[in-house]
């Protein structure tokens, strides 16, 4: 994990004065999503699915930054499509900064060279920038030759005019253990803060279906790349919590707190997650909050859940457990997941007629697998 310390210090702050307050629910991450637009068609990605007018919409300055005050939260990502797409992206960053909120703006960083000018270094400021592999799985993924080393190109210059940059990896059905450590090892030497990985979810509208990963197989998938660094003695930065890596390893028996990531794009506060784009809309953050019905949603309570392991549903439970349980946290944070054994138990599937407190693996319901 690295987080740098002031990030850390006033997300923890912010969490406290939640718990101080009584607050069981409340917003890690807005995941702001000021277009659907991109300049890429990956295969395994469903946000792209709209018609041309919907794809030319964007979400206002006032309303992006009206989103951030409402939200509260006190860091913001803004995923997309591809926001560099945006021409007022630079005062949508430059208005969360002045409010001192963490900005991680997600990119695919073709654009990122040739827009750089138009940012300030700053602490508050982080580029997250896709790299699902090294070259050719890259370029597999997102299904077009050159983008990895577009990405390499930008991340670099962006190290060199002092900016703080991550990669945002996610990973799919068919990758091999070694070449994810390759990746990771390469990775490092980039100079970036760390690496956030994530197992791709699902997607009902991505073109392809058979390159995401079950449960199980995510989880043998982590734990094998692990060993691999540990074989070599690697050393990987992940901006991520030490236990999310070690649900990802199939330690932690998580339910997902989709609440703590809320999404707002041009529809309005989408309902309940970043990943669910067909459940509805809500007119307010506050509305949101209470007329969505979270316990239909997670693991074992929807089938579109089933099989998602994303960061953005789990690493709001990861740091909440992280509260009430430092020192499990501290232990993986400096031995590692445990990576031999049994895995820790699904949640009970209560979905599909199940009765209620049986407990199925997921990845063995009939119907409910996706290809591995």
């Amino acid at each position: 994990m690295t987080i740098p310390l002031v990030q850390t210090y006033r997300i923890a702050r912010y969490i406290l004065e939640q718990k101080l307050k009584g607050n069981k629910r409340y917003p890690l991450v807005l995941m702001l999503e000021p277009l659907f637009q991109c300049n890429l068609a990956c295969s395994g990605c469903g946000k792209i699915d709209y018609p041309d007018e919907i794809l030319r919409k964007r979400v206002s300055v006032e309303d992006a930054l009206k989103a951030v005050d409402e939200c509260g939260a006190p860091v913001v990502s803004i995923p997309g499509g591809e926001p560099l797409i945006h021409k007022e992206m630079p005062q949508i960053v430059e208005g969360i900064i002045a409010r001192k909120k963490f900005v991680y703006l997600c990119t695919n960083a073709l654009l990122l060279e040739q827009k750089l000018d138009q940012y300030t270094p700053s602490p508050y400021l982080t580029f997250s920038i896709h790299l699902d592999g090294n070259r050719e799985r890259h370029d597999k993924a997102v299904d077009r030759e050159g983008t990895f080393d577009r990405a390499v190109s930008a991340i670099k210059a962006a190290r060199a005019r002092g900016f703080r940059v991550t990669a945002n990896c996610t990973l799919y059905a068919g990758e091999d253990p070694e070449d994810v450590a390759n990746f990771f090892d390469y990775a490092m030497t980039l100079g970036i803060e760390g690496v956030m990985m994530s197992p791709g979810y699902s997607y009902q509208h991505a073109p392809k279906q058979d390159v995401f990963l079950g449960r199980r197989k995510s989880k043998e998938l982590f734990r094998e790349i692990f060993k691999a660094g540990k074989k070599r003695k690697s050393k990987w930065h992940f901006n991520q919590s030490s236990l999310f890596i070690d649900f990802l390893a199939g330690n932690q028996s998580y339910q997902c707190t989709p609440w703590a990531n809320p999404t707002y794009n041009v529809f309005g506060w989408q309902k309940p997650c970043y990943l669910l784009v067909d459940e509805g809309y809500a007119t307010s953050f506050k509305d949101l909050m209470e007329s969505t019905d979270w316990e239909k949603y997670g693991v074992g309570r929807n089938p579109k859940c089933d099989n998602c392991m994303a960061h953005c549903g789990y690493e709001g439970t990861a740091v909440e457990h992280t509260i009430a349980s430092p020192l499990t946290a501290l232990n993986v944070f400096l031995f590692g997941p445990r990576l031999d054994g049994e895995m820790a138990p699904e949640l009970p599937v209560l979905h599909g007629g199940q009765a209620p407190g049986v407990a199925i693996p997921v990845d063995r319901i009939g119907g409910l697998t996706r290809r591995d």
